[in-house]
Order: structure tokens, then C-alpha cells, then sequence
């Protein structure tokens, strides 16, 4: 992604925007080649504060000898230690079936580069426990594809409605249509968006 390109792009097609750009320091993000062990991480973040995730994901990294978690790791590794750390048993339940079919999984992603969003998020959607925003977050942070927006993301519908001064959270229709004029660099959008409610936060 064009970081410059697409502040500039940003600053000129919303005003209130433009603000908060001059207000906040340039976001960053960057692809990874650890796909596994990046969708594992989103599953433990699915419906909790950030505070919260960050925690048990640090102790669920530390269950591992190695920095590298592949999936035969995560089988060796017991329910018990798994509910230990503060993973639920249906978060452990996700976690265990991705871990035994990405196999088969990342052949059909040996070159996700050539992929769409939508491609990748209909392959990922077929496995029980990925839904919408975990493909977002994937596409986002892991993939750092420039062009998504997750309106299931509370943070985001937050930063939203903070953004334009509205008393209640925006709907998925009207957020869709007002955040036309960003694209095609909605990513970056989103990444003010949840500065401005959970500040800097690392992923």
C-alpha cells in the first residue's frame, strides 16, 4: 500500500478526516508471511477489548518454545493449557480445526498475492469459527490489502460515529456509503479510526 498516496487521497476527499490525519501520527502496517499464526491470532481476538486479547495472546505465545507457531504445534498443545491461559472452549474448538485443515488451506494460498479479498475471505469462510470481520482483520493486518472495511468492527463503528458527531453507532448501509469517498484506501481510514477511539495499540 501507497501510505502517502493514500493519506493524500484521504486528506483531500474528507475534511473531518483531513483533521484527525494532521492531529494523529502516520499508521503502519505490514504483510507477513505467517498466515497460520496470524489467523490464530485473530480467532483469540474475536469479541474482546483489545486490552483483554493482547493479554492472552502474549500467554498463549509464551506456550510455545518456538517465535514461529505452525499448526502441529497447536495440536500438540492440551485443552487444559489452552483454557489456562483464558481461551474459551469454543475459541479452542476454531483454533484446533484451522490448525488441522491449513494444510490444505495454504496450498490453495501459495499464491495469495494473485487472490482477491473476496477469494481469500470465501476460502477462510469455510472454516468453522472465521466469519467477516476475522477475514478483515487477515486481509488488514496480515495482508495489508488497502481497501477494507470492517463495519462488523465495534472500534471502528465507534470511530466512526466519533468522526462525524453522531449520537448513535452507524449502520452497516450507511457506513458502506460513506466511506465511498475513500476508497480505494479505506485500510488506512480505518486505521485513524481506531486510533481515535483505542489509540496506539500493537497487533
Amino acid at each position: 500500500m501507497d501510505f502517502k498516496k493514500g493519506i493524500e487521497h484521504l486528506r483531500k476527499s474528507d475534511n473531518k478526516l483531513a483533521k484527525i490525519i494532521e492531529e494523529y501520527p502516520e499508521p503502519k502496517i505490514s504483510k507477513t508471511k505467517f498466515h497460520f499464526q496470524s489467523l490464530v491470532r485473530n480467532i483469540i481476538y474475536q469479541q474482546l477489548s483489545t486490552k483483554s486479547a493482547f493479554a492472552i495472546h502474549n500467554r498463549f505465545k509464551k506456550l510455545f518454545s518456538s517465535s514461529i507457531i505452525n499448526p502441529k504445534d497447536v495440536i500438540s498443545i492440551s485443552i487444559n493449557n489452552l483454557r489456562e491461559i483464558g481461551l474459551s472452549r469454543q475459541k479452542i474448538n476454531y483454533i484446533q480445526i484451522l490448525a488441522y485443515e491449513w494444510p490444505a488451506i495454504k496450498k490453495k494460498f501459495a499464491d495469495i498475492d494473485s487472490l482477491d479479498d473476496t477469494a481469500i475471505g470465501k476460502e477462510l469462510m469455510k472454516v468453522k469459527g472465521i466469519g467477516q470481520w476475522t477475514v478483515d482483520m487477515f486481509l488488514i493486518f496480515s495482508l495489508a490489502r488497502p481497501d477494507v472495511f470492517p463495519t462488523g468492527d465495534l472500534v471502528i463503528q465507534k470511530g466512526y460515529a466519533k468522526l462525524y458527531n453522531m449520537k448513535n453507532l452507524p449502520k452497516k448501509d450507511e457506513m458502506l456509503k460513506g466511506s465511498q469517498k475513500w476508497k480505494p484506501y479505506r485500510t488506512l481510514a480505518c486505521l485513524y479510526l481506531w486510533e481515535i477511539i483505542d489509540g496506539p495499540f500493537e497487533w
